[in-house]
């Protein structure tokens, strides 16, 4: 058997485990380590070991359970209950307004944490409730909360830009600050969504009734806006020193950490349950991603060895005489494809390094397309049959918010990011900008 065949066959076999309800690290590290077998016998087996000592040298990784447990003091100390109030307040008048306030949470929450599951526990916490008694449509409910969270990884602090940052070799300020322009962007195309969805249909997402903005007097209102100072303090502890370079990734996220501590302490809500709970998911979240990137560095190495990467880059470039924009366009094709079964970390250690040499050969800016990979890894999110997403929303939402609900919903939005998508594929200064103006590149 050929080495192409072989390397289709770990592929194919590798989602078959997955569509079985296999874990993700087990399906991919199982794959890795009979495949290592078969091709090389016993001495195999070692690239599971060497794939341990790669993770324990990134040191960056140590990032990951400060960005973790930081998302989680924020919420289960409820601290963004005070940034919904205002939002709700302020917006909750317009039709749509506590959709569009429940995308701004996001924002201000992506901002907090590097990861999408902290902004959908806190949406599924504090916003669904309150959308669902506005009598808010549900799929609106279901694909706002999804689709807000989602930017969690492409606003900084992102732990997908770090893990792309160790892969790529490129630095993570220049990935974060990249992500910034799209993020906004695709926040305010949501914004603009849901505007004119609810201008065609008010009964989608109904204002505030008159008697319950009556009760609210614009002294309260504007104490209220004093919510929206948090998220920007925290967010400049971490990101000004370390753009500035007067602090290290590591030392940045730990601010970062501290900060949400310092903030719930002052706000007489830091309790040992917040602690436990935090340390508890921070634990576990991590464990869950060291053991993916375990899993699938072996995979990749097994998968580089059988040559499949330079296989793949001799069938675009030289049998199929393909353009780079071309090129760059199936790359993204079958990123949303594997993101329908794969894990973003598992799809970013397997693949990655095989595209990245291949943007790189191209003449691609590395940082631009980090942040092409973290919005398709957004948009894979959302993707039935297996995305991350939907699988969380089903977890926190009601019962009547049922899967064919929680599918249907997700569909306008991620049309949105493939919009955005485009625009950033079209005008790479949307991400670029930034980073370039700072640095001076």
């Amino acid at each position: 058997m050929s080495h192409e065949w072989i390397a289709i066959l770990m592929f194919s076999t590798m989602l078959l485990m997955m569509i079985t309800g296999q874990r993700v690290f087990g399906a991919i590290g199982f794959i890795a380590v009979v495949a290592a077998l078969l091709l090389w016998g016993p001495g195999g087996t070692d690239m599971g070991f060497s794939a341990v000592m790669k993770v324990m040298r990134w040191n960056a990784l140590l990032t990951l359970p400060m960005f973790v447990f930081m998302g989680y003091v924020m919420s289960e100390s409820r601290l963004a209950d005070d940034l919904y109030r205002m939002f709700h307040v302020w917006f909750g008048p317009l039709p749509g307004g506590l959709a569009i306030g429940t995308v701004l949470l996001m924002v201000m929450i992506s901002a907090m944490n590097g990861l999408s599951v902290a902004g959908m526990a806190i949406g599924a916490t504090i916003a669904l409730p309150e959308l669902v008694k506005h009598r808010y449509d549900k799929p609106m409910i279901s694909g706002v909360i999804q689709a807000g969270s989602s930017l969690g990884i492409l606003i900084p602090p992102s732990v997908v830009l770090v893990l792309y940052s160790l892969i790529a070799r490129q630095p993570v300020s220049q990935l974060w600050l990249a992500g910034i322009g799209p993020g906004l962007l695709m926040a305010a195309l949501f914004i603009a969504y849901i505007l004119i969805r609810t201008w065609l249909n008010p009964a989608l997402a109904p204002p505030m009734p008159a008697e319950e903005r009556a009760a609210i007097t614009w002294p309260q209102r504007f104490r209220l806006l004093r919510a929206g100072i948090l998220p920007i303090i925290i967010f400049a502890a971490m990101m000004i020193p370390f753009v500035k370079g007067w602090t290290s990734l590591t030392e940045s996220s730990v601010i970062g950490a501290v900060s949400s501590v310092v903030a719930a302490v002052l706000k007489g809500r830091f309790t040992r349950h917040v602690f436990e709970i935090a340390t508890r998911q921070t634990l576990a979240i991590t464990c869950m991603f060291m053991l993916i990137i375990m899993a699938a560095l072996s995979f990749g190495a097994v998968f580089d060895g059988l040559g499949a990467g330079r296989a793949i880059g001799r069938l675009f470039l030289g049998e199929m005489h393909l353009t780079p924009l071309q090129v760059l366009l199936i790359m993204q094709a079958s990123f949303l494809i594997l993101g329908m079964f794969l894990d973003d970390t598992a799809m970013l250690v397997i693949v990655a390094p095989i595209y990245v040499t291949m943007a790189r050969s191209l003449g691609f800016d590395l940082v631009w397309y980090g942040i092409l990979y973290t919005i398709t890894c957004q948009i894979a999110y959302l993707t039935p049959p297996f995305g991350y997403n939907l699988f969380l929303m089903r977890a926190l939402a009601p019962r009547d918010f049922t899967l064919g609900v929680i599918y249907r919903s997700v569909l306008p939005f991620v049309m949105i990011m493939l919009l955005t998508l485009g625009l950033v594929i079209a005008f790479p200064g949307i991400a670029m900008w930034l980073p370039q103006s700072i640095y001076g590149q």
